[in-house]
């Protein structure tokens, strides 16, 4: 039995040996195939500088012969030219497809827009009628004087005065043109100021916001009176005001046709602060880009009073002194 044993073990040995053999063989020649560890942990720590070197080579030769790189690049983009013409005609096609029905879109939403707007203003325009007729009948009624027929003049500015001491335009429009001292100098968007200079082919225009400026106004909201007075910065004032006025931020100012000089209703600006002394007015009109401006005639400018002449010492008629009118400079 033991002999049987033995003779049992003799004949495994081999065959075991011969199979360990052939795995250590393969194994061995996987490795050969293959990279070991370490070659593969030495070639990775190898990889990054090699491409830095290259990046840096290619970078040297682009400088040393950038040439011969942009004959390469512009026959690249030659060869290319047709095959991007092609792919591209229909990413144009789809683009002006998605524009137009965007456009399409919006026409839609601008006439519905339109439409109501029309519906409005048209409600507006009878309301308009209806009340006009209605104010011409209490004018009848009333026996009011007319208001005086308004005309007007459109003017160039051709300078700004933008001094330390003074707020002025100069337009392109003179006595030859109608202009005359006193007139209203307005924009379509509010009041601009006065014409306080009149040449035979120029005038000049105080602004609200000059030192020398004085507009009687109404603000709107409590309907309050006041004097908005320039100061030579960007928001006049408003003085006179009565004790407890209960004036608010946003109120409108427009004029109140007190003085003579401007009718009333002329819009001015909007109360913009409530800070310091007095209420600050942000006037309307941009005054420093106005570059067209109406010369209106509202037949008030009669009403301004004449520059007073000063008797000399020798007795002789003397020239007006310049300041002997409230507002002249």
């Amino acid at each position: 039995m033991a002999q049987s044993a033995l003779a049992w073990q003799g004949m495994q040995t081999p065959r075991r040996g011969k199979a360990y053999s052939s795995w250590a063989g393969a194994a061995r020649t996987g490795e050969m195939i293959g990279f070991s560890p370490p070659r593969r942990a030495a070639i990775q720590r190898a990889t990054l500088p090699f491409l830095v070197l290259l990046s840096a080579t290619m970078v040297m030769l682009g400088k040393a012969d950038q040439v011969m790189f942009e004959s390469l690049r512009v026959s690249v983009t030659d060869t290319a030219l047709p095959a991007l013409d092609v792919l591209s005609r229909p990413l144009a096609a789809l683009g002006h497809l998605t524009d137009r029905a965007r456009d399409f879109v919006t026409v839609y939403q601008d006439n519905r827009r339109l439409a109501e707007d029309n519906e409005r203003l048209l409600n507006w325009q009878q309301a308009a009628l209806k009340l006009a007729s209605e104010n011409a009948r209490l004018r009848e009624l009333l026996k009011l004087t007319p208001e005086p027929v308004t005309t007007f003049i459109t003017a160039r500015v051709i300078a700004n005065s933008g001094g330390a001491y003074v707020r002025s335009l100069m337009v392109h429009a003179g006595s030859d043109n109608g202009v005359e001292r006193g007139q209203a100098a307005v924009t379509g968007e509010g009041l601009v100021g006065r014409v306080s200079e009149v040449g035979s082919r120029a005038a000049r225009v105080l602004l609200v916001t000059d030192l020398n400026s004085r507009v009687p106004v109404i603000v709107e909201g409590p309907q309050q009176r006041a004097l908005l007075t320039g100061d030579n910065s960007g928001r006049p004032c408003l003085r006179y005001l009565d004790a407890g006025a209960g004036i608010k931020i946003g109120d409108r100012v427009v004029t109140s046709g007190q003085g003579g000089v401007f009718p009333p209703g002329l819009p001015v600006g909007v109360v913009a602060s409530l800070d310091g002394e007095a209420p600050r007015v942000e006037p309307y009109v941009e005054l420093s880009r106005v570059e067209y401006l109406r010369i209106v005639d509202y037949g008030l400018a009669d009403g301004l009073p004449k520059p007073v002449p000063i008797a000399s010492r020798s007795g002789r008629r003397a020239e007006p002194f310049a300041g002997a009118q409230l507002g002249r400079r």
